[in-house]
């Protein structure tokens, strides 16, 4: 996918306000850049396909209504990108206190309602989330433990990951309940989205 056919396809998917936000995002995290590591420099001039496209094939994955978790946003992907779609309200949690500083300056830049960041560890917040985000962070199985207190029964993980191996993840989702499949990265062809939730009742 090359950045004109990326910014077409987030073009056809969000409304022109939220899209021209996207753009001014997408600008200010380019900008930042150069200051603190957001994305790596080798990724900048694939910002929309690397990583605002990375973001927002999530959305259609998610529970749809109730509240969103992105765990570990960063230079805020996924969870600025889900939000300026409107996947809230959100809580990003950012223990790095630069980069919450710089995604709290965004949320308020470009008002997006119902936005927030947390500045600490997962383990530390107090949020209940309906989806939970988390892209390269930590080990599925220290993730789920970290933010157990965040879920529900019915609350969807979307974690993009490399390659899965299913045995392996097969095995997590049984210890923790959960049950699972895989979604294929729209992004990268030896990526894939992995979906977690409650068995039910």
């Amino acid at each position: 996918m090359t950045e004109d056919e990326a910014r077409n396809w987030v073009a056809a998917r969000v409304e022109a306000p939220a899209f021209a936000r996207m753009e001014r995002f997408v600008a200010a995290v380019v900008a930042e850049n150069e200051r603190q590591n957001l994305i790596s420099p080798a990724t900048v001039p694939h910002v929309w396909s690397r990583h605002v496209v990375d973001s927002l094939q999530l959305l259609p994955l998610g529970r749809g209504e109730g509240a969103w978790l992105d765990i570990g946003t960063g230079g805020g992907f996924p969870g600025m990108v889900l939000a300026i779609a409107g996947a809230v309200p959100i809580l990003m949690v950012e223990p790095r206190r630069k980069r919450a500083t710089f995604l709290a300056d965004c949320v308020a830049d470009l008002g997006i309602a119902g936005a927030e960041v947390a500045s600490r560890k997962v383990e530390q917040v107090t949020w209940q989330a309906a989806t939970i985000t988390a892209r390269a962070v930590a080990s599925i199985e220290k993730l789920l433990l970290a933010a157990a207190h965040c879920a529900t029964s019915e609350t969807r993980w979307l974690l993009p990951r490399g390659s899965v191996d299913a045995a392996e993840v097969g095995a997590l989702a049984t210890r923790h309940q959960l049950v699972f499949h895989v979604e294929q990265s729209l992004t990268q062809s030896d990526s894939a989205i992995l979906v977690l939730e409650g068995r039910g009742r």
